[in-house]
C-alpha cells in the first residue's frame, strides 16, 4: 500500500490567512488583537521582534538559494558610483571616469567565471554582487551574457536602491539588516574579489579579511584589482611594519589588474 501523500506543510497556515479574511466584520475582528501572528505586519516590526526578523532574514535567502542548487559562489564587491564606460563623460569626477575601466573588468571576469561555472552544471561558483549599479552592476551583466544565473543582496537604503536589471530575478534578494546581508556573502563565497569603491566596498573588504585572518572563515582567493589605488589608498606596508598586522597578513591577500589575472590567480592559489 502506497503511502499517502504529504500535505504542503504551509498549506495550512495559508489557508487560515484565507480564512480569517472572511469572518464578518466586526469590532472584535478589526481589532490589530485578532489577526494572526505571522500574517500581522505591525506585530512582526516591533521592537521586540527584532530576534524573530534576523531570523526570518537569515532563512529566507537560505532556503531559497538551497532550493535553486547554488552550492558556492564567487563574490563582487566594488564602487555603486563607478560608471559603465558607455556613460563615463556623465561621472561626477575625473578619477571616477578613469575608474570605468573596472566595470569592464568585473563584467569580464564575472563572464568568462560564469562561463566556467556552466561548464561544471551551473551550481558552484555562481556570481554574487550587492545587486545595485556601478561594479554590482558590471557582475551581474557578465553574468547574464554568459547565460547563467547571478545573485544579488540588495539592502533598503534611504536613497533607495532598486536591483540592476541583470540580477536573475529569482536570485535577487533584499535586506534590512547589514550583518545578515553580510553573512550570505561569505556563507557559500569561495573566493572574493574587490575592486576600487568607498566606504561600502572598504567596509566588506576588511570584514572579510579579519574572518580569513582571525580564521572564522577559510582562506580562499581573495583578489584586489587595481594595486595602484589601493596602495594609494591604504598603507598596506606601513601596517606591518606598526605591527598592528602580521608580515603574513599581507599574504591574505593578491592584487591583480585585469580579468585574465584574476582567473589565472584563482587556478594558481594556495591557501
Amino acid at each position: 500500500m502506497k503511502d499517502e501523500p504529504r500535505a504542503h506543510p504551509l498549506r495550512a497556515s495559508r489557508q487560515d490567512v484565507t480564512t480569517a479574511d472572511r469572518v464578518p466584520d466586526t469590532a472584535q475582528t478589526r481589532a490589530p488583537a485578532y489577526r494572526l501572528a505571522f500574517a500581522d505586519t505591525e506585530f512582526l516590526t516591533r521592537e521586540e521582534l527584532r530576534p524573530v526578523r534576523l531570523q526570518l532574514e537569515l532563512l529566507k535567502p537560505q532556503m531559497l538559494l538551497d532550493e535553486a542548487g547554488i552550492a558556492s559562489t564567487v563574490v563582487l564587491f566594488g564602487g555603486a558610483r563607478i560608471p559603465d564606460p558607455v556613460h563615463r563623460a556623465a561621472a561626477r569626477t575625473q578619477e571616477l571616469a578613469g575608474l570605468s575601466v573596472y566595470y569592464d573588468e568585473a563584467r569580464r571576469f564575472a563572464r568568462a567565471m560564469t562561463t566556467r561555472s556552466l561548464a561544471a552544471g551551473g551550481s558552484d561558483h555562481v556570481i554574487c554582487t550587492g545587486g545595485g549599479p556601478g561594479v554590482m552592476e558590471a557582475g551581474n551583466r557578465g553574468a547574464a551574457e554568459a547565460g547563467g544565473r547571478s545573485i544579488g543582496l540588495n539592502i533598503v537604503l534611504p536613497h533607495e536602491q532598486a536591483p540592476n536589471p541583470y540580477v536573475t530575478p529569482d536570485l535577487s534578494f533584499n535586506f534590512h539588516y547589514f550583518a545578515i546581508r553580510k553573512m550570505h556573502f561569505l556563507m557559500r563565497a569561495r573566493a572574493v574579489c574587490i575592486f576600487p569603491g568607498g566606504f561600502g566596498t572598504l567596509d566588506e573588504m576588511f570584514e572579510s579579511l579579519t574572518l580569513i585572518q582571525t580564521r572564522r572563515m577559510a582562506p580562499m582567493p581573495f583578489l584586489l584589482f587595481g594595486r595602484a589605488w589601493w596602495e594609494r589608498m591604504i598603507n598596506w606596508q606601513g601596517l606591518a611594519e606598526a605591527g598592528v598586522i602580521a608580515e603574513a597578513d599581507l599574504g591574505l591577500f593578491r592584487f591583480v589588474e585585469t580579468a585574465d589575472e584574476a582567473m589565472a590567480a584563482i587556478d594558481g592559489w594556495a591557501a
